[in-house]
């Protein structure tokens, strides 16, 4: 496996790119415009510029770079390189043909070439820059021109004053670009740039663009381009940790060793890191390596102990440091300008020197931990201890700042100085005594944070080992408790086994007295009871364990179990009655501060709104619950659960660039897979309906490597399905879609989720009816397995009955693609004759139509709009369809679905409505051209090629939308052209004279 040294991949750079992008535009048009390009070291700022030049076309790129010496002794650096390159690209003698009135001696003074530079002074230097000018001017009269000036934190006096000169009279040049880049992170106070950026951006055609580090996810994309490969989630999190974002330090943990764990860096990148640090005085260099054991921020007071200097010397020291930007000030204390600054100067700390200086800060610590604010001061102390290597009070400190953390929600910083505890453990004799508790006490601890905080994997590991330290026997309270624990987290993970511990913990725990840990576990079963045979034990159960939560005193138990029976009881039909009792259930949460519970409710709400098609206000308590998911520590489990709870009602809008955002922000948070799997298929639905079959497959493909490692309930495996199937059929593959479909149904409960089912049933119903009548590369085989299928849908669809709109426009679709719902009416229709037929269809699709617009889904109106139109052609009202299908292509268009646009128009085609709207109702006949066979028009040679397919006159009115009747008047035609009786006939004409030889 190779490893590139720069990615490939140019990363989230997008808008600065579109800012230089648009600049140029201007530029072409004759409007010149300069662009100030900062950011700090190795954030891409070089990167940038090439992949804009490389795509600037025609216009002539000038690059001239600052260098490092330029105040000592190099003025016009940058453009003595400029003219240098422009001499080597037209010669001498055309640069000097370019210099205004050809008084190329000023130029000596920025190339020796010119000859001799002539007299010093105000003039000359005045003279000087009117020439760069005027030869910029004359290469713009030529083709656009960029010019890039490198580095100007470097710039030397002269080089900013001729800099400064060329943007303020830029605009007499006509097409000139000017772009200048500069490090941020060299700007100190009194940094001479800093008061000349001030300056030029207040001049009204200078924009400036702030390059930022890059988020996780684009560090992840980064990454992936340079190793050609996934990095293991842990593994990014160190590398992003590390770099912190920035390009430059994540290429160079990445390509030294492919890897980027957390093993020492790279002597390049130390070497940078430390480059600015070794300029410093002594005394600061030495305070640098004190503070760099502190960490990336440190108090100020903290600093002062540690250091052991009075306030003077203090300053004195760390002026400089925060002068040269090394130290940045942060409130009352410090902090290194970059992560690997820090680790640079604490690797360079020696064996002895490491252990003096840790153990210095903890013992500052523990004489005033309210130095450091909670639960900082307890981490930190923690840190320390164990970076002096004293295992006892490594552990207990550890200890202490695991329930520190607790009190501030902090699940991520409690499971690490759990698990602290944990590897300690055997080397501390009395660690049991040292912290008051046995080792299977910290074991369900860890368990159950690692819950908290989405580390699911490990939570189950946590509770196995936990179990395997007691005897159910003897200990049958604790059992329960660890077994409740490894349910709950075995459910949230799809794992088997999760009823198993929960049935098997609630037959450990006595009914009498009522305690807590009987509610929780009771509660908890109720939770994951889902059959619908299961939904009198579940209603029942939930009542006991709220009851017990009542009494007991325990609102956590009290409101998840009105969740429960509120789920179990209410249908979407009752949405209001279920918005009074999560309620009752917020409310009884809130009161008794239970985080968890409150997370549910937003998440039961919202889901229970999309359920029944009230998407605006799920849209609107998930975004609130998501916000409140922060606050709680919360915002990897259930916020970005919640972000699926958002999502979904967004994609439902049509809103599909949004909920794109909220997944993506959501990935940015690492999710547990079941979720990350479930984020994915919002995404995937948008690329299938957008077009996008390669990201539709891939994200396709990482759902299923997740949802094959568990049990999952049918709202997550019914919608993999039918993508699963969509994508086939998007392919091309129809015979395996069919079978896909035909699997579904022998093997698949679908009766026992009306609101997943119903969607699946009418993509099913989508599939099989286009494949089945509308012709096309499918085979008769294929076909006939397709319309074998359909009554066959129409089975579990008489069982589901509907609840809510949002069921009843999906049922609605649905016997608008395959005809009444009961069999009774289903025959009265096939009986009756094809006008009242195709009257039918456009009352179905009418009552359809009407649905979605009712529910705000756009796209699931436009789909329905399509029918809705070929049955109004049907019927010979034009007006109305191309009304319908001009609708229908702005609601496609607005959302970028590719292919329904390109099936409109082929409609709007083959019936010859305009782009404006319908026509009149005949169809328009053209005459027989001098290159038609036989003496057939354009609509008739159609209509002979379905003959010839096999199909009947309603199968080809339906193919090219037109009226049955207007089918038999084309065959009749036809027939009489050809010279023959019947259809057969003219079929075999046709295949005689190889009119259609494409056909099988």
């Amino acid at each position: 496996m190779s490893v590139h040294a720069v990615s490939p991949l140019f990363v989230g750079r997008a808008r600065e790119l579109a800012v230089l992008g648009d600049a140029l535009a201007r530029a072409r048009a004759g409007v010149s415009s300069t662009v100030l390009v900062g950011g700090e070291a190795g954030v891409g700022k070089t990167r940038l510029l090439v992949e804009f030049t490389d795509r600037a076309d025609d216009a002539l790129v000038l690059v001239g770079g600052c260098l490092e010496l330029g105040t000592d002794g190099l003025p016009f650096a940058p453009f003595t390189a400029v003219l240098r390159g422009l001499v080597r690209r037209l010669g001498h003698d055309g640069v000097a043909a370019l210099v205004p009135g050809g008084a190329t001696g000023a130029l000596a003074r920025l190339l020796p070439e010119f000859g001799e530079p002539g007299k010093d002074g105000p003039e000359a230097r005045a003279r000087l820059f009117e020439l760069v000018l005027g030869l910029l001017e004359r290469l713009a009269d030529d083709r656009p021109v960029v010019l890039v000036i490198e580095d100007a934190h470097w710039a030397d006096r002269s080089t900013r004053d001729l800099l400064s000169f060329l943007v303020r009279y830029q605009r007499t040049a006509g097409r000139l670009l000017l772009v200048v880049t500069y490090r941020t992170d060299e700007l100190h106070r009194t940094h001479p740039l800093r008061p000349m950026l001030a300056e030029l951006s207040r001049v009204e055609w200078v924009s400036r663009a702030e390059l930022r580090r890059l988020t996780r996810r684009e560090a992840v994309a980064q990454a992936a381009s340079i190793l050609e490969r996934q990095l293991p989630a842990a593994d990014m999190d160190l590398v992003y940790a590390r770099s912190e974002g920035n390009p430059l330090f994540v290429e160079a943990l990445l390509s030294e060793g492919g890897g980027g764990g957390g093993g020492d860096l790279p002597e390049s990148l130390r070497d940078l890191l430390l480059a600015r640090v070794e300029r410093l005085p002594e005394e600061t260099q030495e305070l640098l390596r004190v503070a760099s054991a502190g960490g990336q921020r440190i108090e100020h007071d903290l600093l002062s102990a540690v250091a052991g200097l009075d306030e003077n010397a203090l300053s004195r020291a760390l002026r400089p440091a925060v002068a040269g930007n090394v130290l940045v000030v942060d409130g009352e204390g410090y902090s290194f300008r970059h992560a690997l600054i820090r680790e640079a100067l604490h690797d360079d700390l020696l064996p002895g020197e490491h252990t003096r200086l840790h153990t210095r800060y903890a013992e500052a610590l523990e004489r005033d931990l309210s130095i450091l604010p909670a639960p900082r001061g307890a981490i930190e102390l923690a840190h320390h201890w164990h970076a002096a290597h004293d295992a006892t009070w490594a552990l207990v400190s550890a200890w202490h700042a695991a329930a520190a953390a607790r009190t501030s929600t902090a699940y991520d910083e409690q499971l690490r100085m759990l698990s602290r505890v944990l590897e300690l453990w055997d080397q501390v004799p009395d660690a049991a005594a040292r912290i008051g508790r046995d080792r299977f006490d910290v074991l369900r601890h860890t368990a159950v944070v690692a819950h908290l905080a989405g580390e699911y994997e490990r939570g189950i590991a946590m509770a196995g080992a936990a179990l395997a330290e007691l005897d159910p026997a003897t200990d049958p309270i604790r059992t329960a408790a660890i077994l409740r624990q490894r349910g709950l987290t075995r459910y949230d993970l799809g794992r088997e086994g999760n009823l198993d511990d929960l049935r098997r913990a609630a037959t450990l725990v006595p009914a009498e007295p009522p305690t807590r840990l009987r509610g929780q576990v009771l509660e908890s079963l109720s939770r994951m009871l889902y059959r619908p045979e299961d939904l009198t034990e579940k209603i029942a159960t939930a009542e006991v364990a709220r009851d017990i939560g009542r009494v007991v005193g325990d609102p956590n138990v009290e409101a998840h179990s009105l969740i429960t029976a509120t789920w179990a009881r209410f249908r979407y039909t009752e949405v209001e009655a279920q918005l009074e009792a999560f309620a009752e259930a917020r409310r009884i949460a809130a009161d008794g501060e239970a985080y968890n519970a409150l997370m549910r409710c937003a998440i039961s709400e919202s889901d229970a709104l999309e359920g029944a098609g009230w998407h605006e206000r799920a849209a609107r308590v998930a975004r609130e619950g998501i916000e409140e998911s922060a606050h709680y520590g919360l915002a990897r489990t259930s916020g970005t659960f919640l972000a699926i709870n958002l999502a979904e009602p967004l994609v439902s809008l049509g809103r599909w660039d949004e909920a794109l955002q909220v997944v993506e922000h959501a990935f940015d948070l690492a999710p547990p897979p079941p979720y990350r799997a479930s984020l994915q298929g919002f995404v995937t639905d948008i690329a299938l309906a957008r077009g996008q079959l390669d990201r539709a497959e891939q994200l396709l493909n990482a759902s299923r490597s997740v949802l094959s490692r568990g049990t999952y309930r049918d709202q997550t495996l019914l919608p993999h399905l039918r993508r699963e199937v969509s994508i086939l059929a998007a392919r091309g593959a129809d015979g395996e879609a069919v079978e896909a479909v035909a699997r579904a149904l022998e093997e698949r409960d679908l009766v026992s989720s009306p609101r997943y089912v119903w969607q699946l049933l009418v993509s099913f119903a989508r599939l099989l009816t286009g494949i089945a009548s509308a012709g096309g590369p499918a085979s008769e085989a294929i076909r006939a397995r397709a319309a074998a299928l359909l009554p066959r849908l129409r089975e579990p669809a008489r069982k589901l009955g509907t609840e809510g709109d949002l069921q009843e426009a999906q049922r609605l679709t649905f016997e608008a693609l395959l005809g009444p719902e009961t069999p009774a009416a289903h025959a009265a229709a096939a009986d009756a004759d094809a006008a009242e037929q195709v009257g039918w269809r456009v009352e179905a699709w009418e009552r359809a139509v009407r649905a979605w617009v009712a529910l705000g889904q756009p796209y699931a109106e436009a789909r329905s709009l399509l029918p809705s139109a070929q049955a109004l052609l049907a019927a010979g009202d034009r007006q109305e369809a191309a009304a319908r299908l001009e609708r229908a292509r702005e609601l496609a268009a607005r959302l970028g679905a590719a292919p329904l646009l390109e099936q409109l128009d082929t409609v709007r085609r083959r019936a010859r409505i305009g782009g404006g709207g319908g026509g009149g109702g005949a169809v328009a006949e053209e005459p027989a051209g001098e290159g038609q066979p036989l003496g057939l028009t354009a609509r008739e040679l159609e209509v002979l090629r379905e003959v010839t397919e096999g199909h009947s006159n309603r199968e080809i009115a339906e193919k090219l939308v037109i009226s049955v009747k207007t089918v038999s008047v084309h065959v009749s035609n036809i027939l009489a052209k050809l010279g023959v009786a019947s259809r057969g006939e003219a079929a075999a004409t046709a295949h005689r004279l190889h009119l259609f030889d494409d056909l099988p």
